[in-house]
């Protein structure tokens, strides 16, 4: 994947490898969904340890059950206050955090002047402002050399039409996470943007408003979740490699 309509912010300047063990403790929220739950199975597969967050508090238990009974929260996207709760929820059941993934949102279609102030609030509060929150909460927890990463969405990058309120929603937490990348540099903090292609995880027949229109086929699921946990592994290898001199090291 490009780095405009793929991971943005990973730097593959060698192969990544994880520290043996991988012991990098990580918080994925919105693990009940299709991309969230596949995540979360990969890290934890690679050696990892998990804690999820989901709406649902069904699925969730079973998400947390498929996972070793690893920590499990369940969190409402219109409670900022929870949402930035999550990472230090999550450090507490973990003993400590790294890394934060961010994978739940909302989709809309229709004509923007079809579509009501109700409904664009709801999508600027599920796709921008609650995975913000949880971003932002996590940065007091993770430290330097840690991750933060959000999927975003090829539309991110890439506006679609009937889809005007849904791309702007992606596209300003994908400028949120280019100036928290900026901001981070000198702490190390690697911040991952995953503008993914459209995916065939039933994502579009859920939506909150509207019919989908005429989709491209579905992006290689299994392929872009694992160029994301690369890039979670990759920020893990330099983080065990140390800082450059002048930086302060991780506890």
């Amino acid at each position: 994947m490009n780095e405009t309509d793929g991971l943005r912010g990973a730097q593959p300047a060698e192969p990544a490898r994880a520290p043996e063990p991988w012991n990098w403790r990580i918080l994925v929220v919105g693990a009940t969904g299709v991309i969230g739950g596949a995540v979360a199975t990969a890290v934890r597969a690679a050696g990892a340890e998990v804690a999820v967050a989901g709406r649902d508090a069904a699925r969730l238990a079973a998400v947390s059950a498929r996972l070793d009974a690893c920590p499990a929260f369940a969190f409402d996207a219109y409670d900022l206050t929870g949402c930035g709760l999550l990472g230090s929820r999550a450090a507490t059941a973990l003993g400590g955090l790294d890394a934060v993934v961010s994978a739940f949102g909302a989709v809309a279609f229709g004509r923007a002047e079809e579509s009501a102030d109700a409904l664009d609030e709801h999508l600027f509060t599920v796709n921008t402002l609650a995975p913000i929150a949880v971003l932002r909460g996590a940065l007091g927890q993770i430290g330097p050399g840690g991750a933060l990463a959000a999927v975003t969405g090829v539309v991110a990058s890439r506006p679609a039409a009937g889809m005007a309120a849904y791309s702007a929603s992606k596209a300003a937490l994908g400028a949120w996470l280019d100036a928290v990348r900026l901001e981070q540099r000198r702490n190390r903090v690697t911040v991952l943007d995953a503008r993914f292609p459209h995916l065939d995880t039933g994502f579009a027949e859920r939506a909150v408003a509207g019919r989908p229109p005429r989709l491209p086929p579905g992006g290689d699921l299994e392929a872009c979740v694992a160029a994301l946990v690369e890039g979670l592994v990759g920020a893990a290898a330099r983080r065990d490699r140390g800082p450059a001199i002048g930086l302060p090291r991780q506890p």
